[in-house]
């Protein structure tokens, strides 16, 4: 049995998860419930990252203490992986003493040169959590969230990154560390040739106020989060034991992230690991950013769609299917509620749900068995999984939408309601029941409580109508 582990990033909780993060989770939860239906023995994380010091700011500015807002917050992002039904195997937060312990053993396994101690000045945006240099801004302002940065100087652990310069290059120009999709590759292999400079791993205690991973052997400085973020993908696995977890499924098979965040994960987090003679991830995944009206959705431009919203309107399939059908695996995508309703009628509650409804409805009156069981559409079933193994979820949905239009054509074409003779009727309905049933088995990763709806209703011998899966939007 093949092992696969896959991961999301791991955001911080200084405000309420919005639906980018939710794209992701629902994104990652995709591969690993087909890799569970392949038979890989699968192994999904996410989690959050409570160490920033932007949760400390978040915290000092709501007038609470920082653990407790730390804990409010994260609690907040466990729910919505339960009610947007992500099935990870592990939830990590690292706030916690084994995530602690892990990230120390990681610091402490990198090479001695590869770390050292010196001062330093520069400019330094808290919502990136990272130091620019002057020729990356643009127009002197952080070039993600547009705002001034602060001119921080202190003493800091800095990690060589410029040993790694030519094994990166390598690493990710041989797709040995596969970059997806190659925009992307391109885009970190141009950043690594531009040379690469050292980056600060420590804050001192003051700056941090206290809150993070302490530095093993310094007790005046605590980790960059960044260093102790990313060992959230082995600290997970009990790396700090060398556990069965870590054993079995490190490396990990892919990385899950947003564009955003490239950098740390293609350039700093390989070179940490080549440090500490770790083996490397095999494949990063990046998607691009939802948008509203053009402008990219953030927390600090307060213009979030919020999940829980969503979810309370549409349901969790809706959501799922809006997710992976009309958001572009890894472009950005626009974001609205017209749009989102439009989907929602014209492909759910008139598509899946009302050719269902139709063909359950005919077969009941008609009162006809039919033998149906999910059986191997093989060339459905190969472009299928061309579409999933290549992450393009869109273009997997809308492979599977257009087997539903064709069956939906045919019933219309053929009307059955129309006939008298029972065996006519059932010669037009059974292999409409039968793709119905075949698409139920490929949506199971995407939709999964919608697919087991229809499987056990078209896996009846007499099938009957049911409840309607997607009740249209009016208004």
């Amino acid at each position: 049995m093949k092992k696969f582990y896959i991961t999301t990033a791991i955001p911080y909780v200084n405000a309420n998860p919005h639906i980018g993060f939710t794209l992701e989770l629902v994104q990652a939860d995709v591969i690993a419930r087909y890799h569970r239906q392949l038979g890989d023995s699968t192994y999904f994380l996410t989690g959050t990252d409570d160490n920033a010091l932007k949760n400390v700011q978040a915290a000092e500015a709501a007038g609470v203490d920082t653990k407790e807002f730390v804990d409010k917050n994260a609690d907040k992002f466990i729910e919505l992986t339960k009610r947007i039904n992500i099935s990870n195997d592990y939830f990590i937060r690292t706030a916690t003493d084994k995530h602690f312990q892990g990230a120390q053993k990681l610091w402490s396994a990198c090479k001695k040169e590869d770390v050292y101690k010196k001062k330093y000045k520069g400019h330094y945006c808290v919502g990136c959590e990272a130091f620019y240099m002057e020729k990356d801004l643009v127009d002197g302002k952080c070039p993600e969230h547009k705002k001034e940065l602060e001119v921080v100087e202190e003493e800091n652990y800095f990690f060589k990154l410029s040993n790694y310069q030519k094994k990166l290059e390598k690493l990710i120009e041989s797709d040995t560390y596969k970059v997806i999709p190659e925009s992307r590759k391109n885009e970190i292999l141009s950043f690594i040739r531009m040379g690469l400079e050292d980056f600060s791993i420590s804050r001192s205690r003051d700056r941090a106020k206290n809150w993070g991973v302490p530095v093993p052997g310094d007790d005046t400085q605590i980790m960059y989060v960044w260093f102790d973020a990313l060992s959230n993908y082995i600290t997970a696995l009990d790396y700090e034991n060398e556990g069965e977890l870590y054993k079995k499924f490190w490396p990990a098979d892919t990385h899950v992230i947003g564009k955003g965040i490239i950098r740390f994960h293609a350039a700093y987090w390989p070179a940490m690991l080549m440090s500490a003679g770790i083996p490397l991830p095999k494949k990063l995944f990046v998607h691009g950013y939802i948008n509203i009206k053009g402008d990219k959705m953030s927390k600090s431009l307060g213009n979030v769609v919020n999940p829980f919203e969503l979810l309370d309107k549409y349901g969790v399939d809706a959501v799922r299917y809006y997710l992976l059908k009309h958001v572009h695996p890894v472009q950005d995508s626009d974001f609205s509620y017209d749009k989102f309703d439009i989907s929602y009628n014209a492909d759910l509650a008139n598509g899946l749900g009302n050719l269902v409804a139709r063909v359950s409805n005919l077969l009941e009156k008609n009162e006809l068995e039919v033998d149906i069981k999910i059986d191997s559409d093989k060339s459905l079933i190969k472009e299928f999984k061309v579409k999933i193994n290549k992450y393009k979820f869109n273009s997997a949905l809308e492979l599977l939408w257009g087997k539903l239009r064709s069956a939906d054509e045919t019933l219309s074409a053929k009307a059955p309601w129309k006939m008298d003779d029972k065996k006519a009727i059932k010669g037009v309905l059974e292999p409409i029941a039968q793709d119905i049933l075949n698409v139920a088995e490929l949506l199971k990763p995407f939709m999964p409580e919608t697919s087991e709806k229809i499987i056990k209703q078209f896996s009846a011998k007499q099938i009957k109508k049911e409840e309607g899966l997607f009740p249209r939007i009016v208004g």
